[in-house]
């Protein structure tokens, strides 16, 4: 059984590294094409090679669509964080942009409060306080500079938050692939209307023209390189359970800052870090709190 743990802690740690591979390559894309056009086509080849896999292994019957009204919520949930935090990636620093993300599990806990009716537990509120604080820290020097745009990752991880509400109310209805292919397929009918209306809005930063083909082919790449991500997460929680891995997510910030680093020459000031490490804090204080207020496994 240790064994089994320690394998699934590489496999969360290679999943959480792959994802901060993808965010690099779409920062690499900074003013080649818009962030809502970069994650429109993310989303259509994530749905065609899904749909393709699942069609192959489980046939018809595995694009069912069960609870479909919470499955809207999931696409609206992921197109929400994908076209916020694409858009981030590519005006902001890499590092900045993912350490605000990870207020995602505290909005959970107040979104799961509101929505499903969870009973909300005092750590939620400590954890969500110091987390919003520390996004206050981080924002410091971007909002002098960009506006209201230094808030989309919190925007982001609001979107990330919806997708786990909508993920709790489907759990159990599909084999895991078919719910990756479901949430694609939902994400896919938001945004490329969306990217479609950009386009006519007028606005620059929204101009969806002909992308050169490596821009075509860096999208496509996100979108296997985050399939892959999702599927050795997946991989790591069924070996060592969501708890054991869930500080694994935090792999992340470190090789956002990495790449920020060596790929993009962002160098994050000492008060940004600080920041940084309050919303890490809060979000450690609050797995650890789950660890303690969840009932005890019956022995294997």
């Amino acid at each position: 059984m240790r064994g089994r743990e320690r394998s699934g802690l590489v496999f969360a740690l290679a999943g959480f590294a792959l994802l901060s591979v993808g965010d690099a390559v779409v920062k690499s894309m900074a003013g080649l094409w818009p962030g809502l056009a970069i994650a429109a086509l993310r989303y259509v080849a994530g749905m065609i090679g899904l749909g393709a896999v699942l069609a192959l292994r489980e046939g018809r019957a595995g694009f069912r669509v069960e609870r479909a009204g919470w499955q809207l919520l999931r696409g609206c949930g992921v197109a929400m964080s994908a076209m916020a935090f694409f858009t981030a990636l590519l005006l902001m620093p890499i590092a900045t942009a993912t350490a605000i993300s990870f207020t995602s599990p505290m909005i959970t806990g107040l979104l799961a409060a509101l929505i499903l009716r969870e009973p909300m537990r005092r750590a939620t509120w400590i954890a969500s306080a110091f987390a919003f604080a520390g996004v206050l820290i981080v924002l410091r020097p971007n909002l002098a500079t960009l506006g209201v745009v230094a808030f989309l990752p919190l925007l982001s991880a609001t979107g990330m938050a919806l997708l786990m509400i909508g993920n709790r109310a489907v759990a159990g209805h599909a084999s895991a692939l078919a719910m990756q292919f479901s949430v694609a397929l939902f994400a896919t009918i938001i945004l490329v209307p969306a990217a479609i209306i950009g386009h006519f809005s007028g606005l620059p930063m929204l101009h969806v023209g002909i992308p050169e083909w490596s821009v075509a082919a860096r999208s496509v790449l996100i979108a296997c390189s985050a399939s892959l991500a999702h599927t050795l997460v997946y991989m790591a929680t069924t070996r060592a359970g969501a708890a054991t891995i869930a500080p694994m997510t935090y792999v992340q910030l470190l090789m956002a800052g990495f790449f920020g680093w060596l790929l993009f020459r962002e160098r994050p000031d000492a008060t940004a870090l600080f920041g940084a490490g309050v919303i890490v804090a809060a979000g450690l204080y609050l797995w650890n709190a789950g660890r303690t207020d969840a009932p005890p496994r019956p022995g294997r």
